[in-house]
């Protein structure tokens, strides 16, 4: 079964950018996609994106659609989610998953990492 592990979480300033990893290991031929997830304190987790290994197809919420950039290396098995102009309402637990198909509901989502705390703070 696939292990996927966020990476790259921390406080950072208004305006400022941030890079988060996904690595992933152990996935097969089921494990076609790579979502990012946000969960803010007091509220549900949220699709953000998500990215197929193979062709690089990728999918948006429209929320953080150009401000957000998802993106994969195939021979690292790593999914990096790269966010600009951050705000302070993207204060949240941020999540990756691995899955057959790229969806934006969370129970077509089998695997799931721990989370990474992004902190966006004067």
């Amino acid at each position: 079964q696939v292990h996927v592990q966020e990476s790259g979480g921390r406080l950072v300033r208004p305006g400022d950018s941030l890079r988060l990893s996904c690595g992933a290991s152990g996935r097969t031929v089921d494990d076609a996609a790579v979502g990012w997830f946000r969960q803010p304190p007091g509220k549900e987790r949220e699709f953000l994106a998500a990215i197929r290994w193979i062709g690089g197809r990728t999918l948006y919420n429209d929320t953080v659609k150009g401000r957000f950039t998802i993106s994969r290396d195939n021979a690292r098995n790593t999914v990096w989610l790269q966010m600009n102009s951050l705000e302070p309402e993207d204060t949240a637990v941020y999540y990756c998953a691995a899955g057959p198909f790229m969806r934006r509901a969370l129970n077509e989502w089998p695997s799931w990492g721990q989370g990474t705390q992004v902190t966006v703070s004067s």
